[in-house]
């Protein structure tokens, strides 16, 4: 055991600043909170966006458009991709976990079949939607369509 090599134990000192315990500790007075201003009063809690008084960005910039709330947002599949699932996996019965088992779409997703890609076999399909193209398509291959 060396005098140099004397250290606390573990836990036994604190890390952190300890502020506000008078003049005498260096850290009095002001508390590192500097003189006046809203940093330097007990309650102040800066809102999200605040720059200082100068304009928020947010406030700046040109808003435009239209945001429909009422908007159904639908994940397109193409006949290419269920042509490719009937090559590759003998699928014929098409609906929502097949297509979320197949990694196409997560499982609460709306689907809407297009009619990108050419079907060359015969398939039922049930989803949320389909274009008219597509639906006249799979029923072109003797097919079957049905809406949930």
């Amino acid at each position: 055991m060396k005098l140099e090599a004397l250290k606390p134990a573990k836990g036994s000192t604190k890390s952190k600043k300890v502020i506000g315990r008078g003049s005498g500790s260096g850290l009095g007075g002001t508390s590192t909170r500097g003189h006046k201003g809203a940093k330097s009063r007990s309650g102040y809690s800066k809102k999200i966006g605040f720059e200082g008084g100068q304009m928020p960005l947010q406030r700046r910039i040109p808003k435009f458009g239209f945001k429909n709330i009422n908007r159904v947002e639908y994940k397109a599949i193409n006949l290419s991709d269920i042509q490719n699932l009937v090559d590759k996996k003998q699928i014929t019965d098409f609906d929502t976990t097949v297509f979320a088992n197949n990694g196409l779409s997560s499982k609460n997703e709306l689907i809407k079949v297009l009619a990108k890609g050419t079907l060359s076999s015969k398939v039922t399909v049930k989803v949320h939607a389909f274009s008219n193209k597509a639906k006249e398509m799979i029923e072109a291959q003797g097919g079957t369509i049905e809406k949930i």
